[in-house]
């Protein structure tokens, strides 16, 4: 019941919403899409946060995913991907970027629930160098697929590694948030906080071509060989 207890807290933290608000959310079941990098970061945090997580995979009995249950703990369990959407308050989709239209319809009916997506829509391009593989945004294609739930873009600008391990050097790590609903996006800043990163609010949803577009150019600096960097995002208070 973590999330319950801190919604309406961190609510305040936030302006009022241009969407309708969701129905508060126990929130103490996420369903974590996918098994691998991302998802085998994100789901072992959230549940030492006290929430019940439950990853889908097309292969839930496979080895690979035993052990990441296991290692989750929790009362952590695994499913098929639409089973794991159905029974959460809040879905991760922790899926290959360019796969996140096809899967998100294969979830079913999302209303209602916050869908937090870590994806980026990566192509290469003719240069070698990454570039944009949609023309708005992944969370806005997810958006327009589940217009009734509640779409955060979170987690997408950093590696697995870092969301596990942030380090203290140069400050906070920062994980941009944007979306349409402020309630949405104050769970997923309590998720965040709660694994020592830093949230910051970029606004509505529309907004989440420009975070996407600042993976690609941490990936491209760290693939030219340029010098490796994160994300901090100073706050400063506020007149």
């Amino acid at each position: 019941m973590f999330v319950r207890k801190q919604l309406l807290s961190c609510a305040l933290l936030f302006s009022l919403a241009s969407l309708a608000a969701p129905a508060p959310v126990a929130a103490d079941t996420i369903a974590v899409i996918g098994t691998g990098q991302v998802a085998s970061a994100l789901g072992p945090e959230f549940a030492a946060q006290g929430h019940e997580i439950i990853y889908g995979s097309r292969k839930p009995s496979r080895g690979e995913v035993k052990k990441l249950v296991a290692r989750t703990g929790h009362g952590a369990s695994a499913t098929t991907p639409a089973d794991a959407a159905k029974d959460a308050d809040i879905v991760v989709l922790a899926v290959p970027g360019m796969l996140v239209e096809q899967i998100t319809k294969s979830l079913g009916d999302l209303s209602g629930k916050i869908i937090i997506d870590p994806t980026n829509p990566l192509q290469r391009g003719d240069d070698g160098l990454f570039e944009f593989g949609v023309e708005t945004s992944n969370a806005e294609l997810i958006q327009a697929i589940t217009p009734h739930a509640y779409v955060v873009k979170a987690f997408n600008t950093l590696n697995w590694r870092t969301m596990i391990d942030p380090g203290t050097s140069g400050g906070p790590v920062s994980i941009p948030l944007v979306g349409d609903n402020d309630e949405a996006k104050a769970v997923v800043a309590s998720l965040v906080e709660g694994m020592d990163l830093e949230a910051i609010d970029l606004g509505p949803l529309r907004h989440a071509h420009f975070v996407e577009g600042m993976l690609i150019l941490w990936i491209n600096n760290r693939n030219v060989g340029n010098q490796p960097f994160d994300y901090y995002l100073r706050k400063v208070p506020k007149d």
